[in-house]
């Protein structure tokens, strides 16, 4: 009897802590999404026309699942070609711009992570005069 006790007593012990580590690690897969962590411009910044959009991210990305349009005021698209990853840092997006006269953007971002999330955003930019 002894021994059987000691058996369920070591089961039990074993589904405490799944169910606490469960606990613990679910808010870290919340966040497991990869977010913009800052942009080249600045999500709204007033400044000189950029030649192209940087984007980083908190996460590696899959480029060729990922977007970035640029669009003016009247939601004409003024990137050149499709977005490209930076040359040495997975979690970086960038796209060339059309020259810019002064106005505000707008930056719309489609991302897939390397864990497979999507997530999305948009922000604006202005060029000042």
């Amino acid at each position: 009897m002894t021994l059987h006790r000691n058996a369920f007593n070591a089961a039990r012990r074993h589904i405490l802590a799944g169910v606490v580590a469960a606990a613990v690690l679910s808010p870290m897969a919340a966040f497991a999404h990869a977010h913009l962590d800052r942009s080249t411009p600045a999500a709204g910044s007033t400044g000189p026309a950029p030649t192209e959009v940087t984007l980083w991210f908190t996460e590696a990305l899959e480029p060729k699942f990922s977007t970035i349009e640029v669009r003016d005021a009247k939601g004409v698209a003024v990137h050149t070609g499709k977005a490209t990853p930076g040359p040495d840092n997975t979690a970086e997006l960038r796209v060339a711009v059309h020259p810019l006269p002064p106005g505000r953007y707008q930056v719309i971002w489609r991302i897939l992570s390397v864990d497979t999330h999507r997530t999305s955003g948009e922000f604006a930019f202005t060029v000042a005069p």
